[in-house]
């Protein structure tokens, strides 16, 4: 039987076991904040997976960007409509 390469999704797990050591030393609060970010990479897996990069950090850190992009998006939408809400309720 030959070998088989590594999935991308089975390189973003080995990247994630290797900072281990450093999410022990975050403080409590940051671990699930830190753990977040490679959910966000494997929600992103199937692009990374595809771009097939040389370094399999870049497409993780841009597949977190998107993510976290996305977040401002939706907060900065429930934000205009909290405050086009209120604006009417004080007409």
């Amino acid at each position: 039987m030959g070998r088989t390469n590594p999935t991308y999704r089975d390189t973003i797990q080995a990247l994630e076991r290797r900072w281990d050591d450093f999410k022990r030393a975050l403080r409590r609060r940051d671990q699930p904040r830190f753990g977040r970010l490679f959910e966000y990479a494997q929600a992103h897996a199937d692009a990374g997976g595809y771009l097939n990069h040389d370094e399999p950090l870049f497409p993780i850190l841009i597949s977190i960007d998107l993510e976290q992009e996305t977040r401002l998006d939706e907060l900065e939408d429930r934000l205009e409509t909290l405050e086009a809400e209120l604006e009417t309720e004080r007409e």
